[in-house]
């Protein structure tokens, strides 16, 4: 953190800007919150929402067409949407589960309800990659359903869905970078309300920086992590 509150002071004092190093800080500990819990509100359901795409779909282990065709569909249409129009749509929403329709905490709920479908799709993609000869010789030993989601797929996948973390990751902190343009504080909401409103080009540039890199962090870890599971 003393590394990062140097660079930031440095990057201040080295351009014109509005904005001292205590409030990049202030802003990216506030992205990080919003990260951290739509993370974690997301993928416990999107993790789940994506073992019930594969189980479901037809020829999967617990087909359920009617299941499948529901699911499906909702998924896609949440997805479709622009994160921007989705959390000015689900305002009054917002409102109702936390009290407020701005604000970090307010931020959470849409930020959420973006990630769960997209870590759904993905981790079904990776849960589809699974070789069928594994599921086929589970069945064969006479295995639950449960039994193989749990000790074969979900293991099998385990790689994948590290980086399938880390691409849903790099997504929210991509979406926080919007949030800001509704007041949910954040990097993306100093570089709206200094940067553009105020025409404060070098919070801007500075904002970027502080994306690509935190972006580039996520990236290679993830990628660490994937290759350590990979090869244990």
């Amino acid at each position: 953190m003393e590394i990062f509150n140097n660079i930031l002071n440095y990057l201040a004092s080295s351009f014109s800007t509005n904005l001292t190093a205590i409030q990049f800080v202030e802003a990216s500990y506030e992205t990080l919150i919003m990260v951290f819990f739509a993370l974690i509100i997301g993928s416990s359901l999107g993790i789940p929402l994506g073992i019930c795409l594969v189980t479901t779909r037809p020829s999967g282990l617990l087909e359920n067409p009617r299941i499948y065709r529901i699911l499906n569909p909702i998924i896609n249409m949440v997805r479709s949407l622009p994160f921007i129009i989705l959390l000015v749509a689900i305002l009054p929403f917002t409102k109702l589960i936390v009290g407020a329709s701005i604000g970090l905490a307010a931020a959470i709920v849409p930020l959420t309800i973006y990630v769960a479908p997209y870590i759904a799709r993905l981790v079904e993609n990776s849960l589809l990659d699974v070789d069928e000869g594994i599921i086929e010789a589970a069945e064969s030993m006479g295995a639950t359903p449960l039994q193989i989601i749990w000790h074969f797929m979900l293991p099998e996948a385990f790689s994948s869905l590290i980086l399938t973390l880390t691409t849903a990751t790099i997504g929210l902190i991509n979406a926080t970078a919007m949030a800001g343009a509704v007041g949910a504080g954040g990097i993306g909401d100093l570089a709206i309300s200094y940067g553009y409103q105020r025409f404060d080009t070098t919070a801007v540039i500075i904002t970027v920086i502080i994306l690509i890199i935190t972006v580039q962090f996520v990236q290679s870890m993830g990628n660490y992590l994937a290759r350590k599971a990979r090869h244990e």
